[in-house]
């Protein structure tokens, strides 16, 4: 016959499990305390260490710091396909402060995500210029992440963002950004974003080899088939509504970006004919405020391979000539600053 245990023991564990869920509790309220106070990535959201920025660090959640500087009016948004475009050099031939918030990687849903963000914090923002590329032609409505990425960083819910904070990389972080700020002179991620990948691939072997130029010649399509996307591209409508809620001073270019001419889809194609429809319907949603610089065409320099380091990334010319197509576009629309350089 099984005894009870007495009675001053089974008080004394629910005293002991009273005491554990309270120690918890207390631990999870002192910890999201703390990184509040910390701000890890530099949200602006409350904040006890007085420093600006953030530790060198991808551009993933770099973005947060630098997507709510004031010190910039005008943003560029994307991946790696419009990564090269320099902010100093179209600030210098504009007047506008730009800043690079392209994150590699990402698809149409992270990036107008960012630019979002972007506005929030810059309602009277200048100009975005915005990259779209084949991933834009997907026909998912859902415009899912293409590798992970931290949207709560972003949020405008304080939910979000408090149980994004719960993550154990971002304990890692909070712990890093108070060495880092009680450093006399910390070294700090670039403020305007720029992220030059030429140097990385370069560490790959030189790209100018005969071996490597000839591969190029001979590549396949590498971008995702924009046949998908149907009559209806989910991203285009997504990039409607951002155009909307733009003010009258704040322009807009669309940047479709070079791709290797031995890359494209064949003149003629179903596929050359969805990404034809894809463009025109992402054109037709910055119309008719938008600007559109398109480099999907024929063009003689999308037949040098020595300007592209694969199908889609493209060298340091082919993007200073990028961006003189860009810094004309920002200008037709009147948008550059009044010391800025004239054609």
């Amino acid at each position: 016959m099984r005894a009870d245990p007495p009675a001053s023991t089974e008080a004394a564990w629910r005293l002991f499990s009273l005491r554990l869920v309270v120690a918890a509790a207390l631990l999870l309220a002192g910890y999201l305390a703390l990184a509040l106070a910390v701000d890890p990535y530099d949200t602006g959201r409350p904040r006890l260490l007085d420093r600006d920025g953030v530790r060198p660090q991808g551009p993933r959640t770099a973005a947060a710091s630098r997507g709510r500087d004031p010190a910039f009016a005008a943003a560029i948004i994307g991946n790696s396909h419009i990564q090269l475009v320099a902010p100093a050099r179209l600030r210098d031939a504009t007047g506008l402060p730009f800043v690079q918030l392209s994150v590699p990687g990402t698809g149409p849903g992270e990036q107008l995500l960012v630019a979002g963000y972007f506005l929030r914090h810059h309602p009277q923002a200048r100009a975005l210029v915005i990259g779209a590329d084949a991933f834009w032609c997907t026909g998912d409505p859902a415009l899912p992440p293409l590798r992970p990425f931290p949207t709560w960083l972003l949020a405008e819910d304080w939910a979000d963002y408090l149980r994004g904070l719960l993550r154990i990389t971002v304990v890692g972080e909070v712990v890093n950004r108070i060495g880092w700020a009680m450093r006399a002179a910390p070294r700090r991620a670039a403020p305007d974003g720029y992220w030059d990948y030429e140097p990385d691939y370069l560490r790959l072997g030189d790209p100018d080899m005969p071996e490597r130029v000839a591969s190029r010649a001979r590549q396949a399509p590498a971008d995702p088939d924009p046949g998908e996307g149907g009559p209806d591209f989910p991203a285009a409508a997504r990039l409607r509504a951002l155009a909307e809620r733009l003010t009258p001073g704040t322009a807009l270019v669309l940047v479709f970006p070079p791709v290797f001419a031995a890359t494209q889809p064949r003149p003629g194609t179903p596929r050359a004919a969805a990404a034809g429809a894809c463009r025109a319907a992402l054109a037709a949603a910055v119309a008719p405020r938008g600007r559109v610089v398109d480099w999907s065409g024929d063009r003689p320099e999308l037949h040098d391979s020595t300007l592209f380091f694969d199908g889609s990334h493209y060298r340091q010319p082919l993007a200073r000539r990028l961006e003189a197509d860009i810094v004309a576009a920002l200008r037709d629309g009147g948008t550059a600053g009044g010391d800025a350089p004239r054609p």
